[in-house]
């Protein structure tokens, strides 16, 4: 058992935060040698419920969970930055020449090492995370991930049409690859498995029903792709599937929607969309980093908020500009100010950050597990420097409440911020 003291960072099961300017955390070992959270809370109360613990002391810093990223692809990170017109021309001019090259085991397993330093160094400790269509992309994800000791997840990713060579794959292969690789990695250490069609329109009708049919037998896996991100995108869907209401009722009418299953972007919705969502317990992965790049649109937070659907938010590297959760919260509060069919909405800094912890966990389907400091959760947690920067020692300092030193970090902060990152350990 070790105690951390500074301050404290967690989250109320209403998503409210919990703050204790002296805190204590203590973690330790549970029945299978994993450690978590044993207590949290005010140093006073804590420290006498634990006397003689061994405490390490960081004054000055604040103890918080490790950040969740909903939706990052990891192929892409050699792509971060590349200009584009919009998303089809940047998938047809960087993306898959870029996810070809995971086919080589060599080059995935590189890929995958800096791509978890980049992750970690930001202070993002879970992600749900797109590989490519080979399954090699896959077994380099999963074999470093293990070695880390990260709970992370990821799939083998589904298109057996509308793709290039060298990332299209065969219907019947690409369901039976990802059936073995489920029965490889799903659950094993801290490793989840996600049935992963890339988008609609770049999977047949018999790839999705397998892909559903999964899903169904595997019910405790995560399903993930893309909806409704760009209009030229929603056309083109709407064209290869006259029979369904709306682009994410493809999804719906292949069984492909259910607790667990995260759709990222989910732009161009209806109401009807997001009773859908809501219906079906399917959660929303915001990338708004992203979606300004591209030009895609706005994500809806008053329409997701009215309606009540899980949402939470993703970094979405490479379409996204950063791995930095500072820079996707902050895009997040610039989309909520401008971008909505009832503009000003301002999103409280303790929600942004809500959003991308314990509320992108709960998104997730895995509330009280990742993305808080309380008792039980696994002990992922960071150590934050908020004088990191001699403008942000400044501006903390001058902080009057929490809500404004939370949104002086995110205004402010980058992977500086981020002293330490502390995984759980087995």
């Amino acid at each position: 058992m070790q105690a951390y003291r500074a301050s404290l960072l967690r989250f109320d099961a209403a998503g409210q935060p919990v703050f204790d300017q002296d805190g204590l955390l203590v973690v330790g070992p549970d029945a299978a040698g994993r450690q978590r959270v044993l207590d949290a809370g005010a140093h006073a109360s804590v420290a006498a419920r634990h006397p003689g613990v061994d405490v390490t002391h960081w004054p000055g810093r604040i103890l918080a969970p490790g950040f969740v990223d909903m939706h990052v692809h990891f192929p892409q990170t050699d792509i971060i930055g590349a200009p584009s017109e919009g998303l089809l021309p940047w998938l047809e001019n960087y993306t898959f020449p870029a996810e070809s090259r995971f086919a080589d085991p060599a080059h995935a397993a590189e890929v995958a090492e800096v791509f978890f330093d980049e992750l970690l160094r930001n202070g993002v400790t879970t992600s749900l995370t797109f590989a490519t269509s080979h399954p090699q992309s896959v077994q380099a994800f999963f074999e470093a991930a293990q070695r880390r000791r990260l709970r992370m997840i990821t799939g083998k990713v589904l298109q057996d049409r509308h793709s290039p060579d060298g990332v299209r794959d065969q219907t019947e292969q690409s369901l039976i690859d990802t059936e073995s690789l489920i029965r490889q990695w799903h659950n094993v250490d801290r490793l989840g498995y996600a049935i992963t069609p890339r988008f609609a329109p770049t999977s047949t009708d018999a790839q999705l029903r397998g892909a559903g049919e999964l899903a169904a037998k595997y019910p405790d896996t995560w399903i993930h792709s893309h909806v409704a991100e760009n209009k030229d995108e929603v056309k083109w869907a709407r064209e290869l599937f006259p029979g369904a209401r709306s682009y994410l009722d493809v999804y719906a009418g292949f069984g492909l929607m259910r607790e667990r299953a995260v759709y990222a972007h989910c732009i161009h919705f209806d109401d009807d969309d997001r009773r859908l969502m809501r219906d079906t317990a399917t959660a929303s992965a915001v990338s708004p980093t992203s979606n300004l790049f591209l030009g895609s649109g706005f994500f809806d937070f008053e329409g997701a908020d009215r309606i009540g659907y899980a949402y939470g938010l993703a970094s979405d590297v490479g379409g996204g500009t950063s791995f930095s959760p500072f820079s996707t919260m902050m895009a997040a509060y610039y989309v909520g100010r401008e971008g909505q069919t009832k503009p000003g909405i301002s999103i409280p800094p303790s929600q942004l950050w809500w959003r991308h912890t314990a509320g992108a966990a709960r998104a997730l389907g895995l509330e009280g597990v990742i993305g808080n400091l309380q008792p039980g959760c696994e002990a992922d947690f960071l150590v934050i420097d908020p004088k990191a920067t001699p403008l942000l020692a400044r501006k903390t300092s001058l902080a009057n409440n929490l809500e404004e030193l939370l949104f002086a970090m995110i205004v402010l902060g980058d992977d500086r911020l981020i002293e330490r990152t502390v995984i759980s350990q087995a």
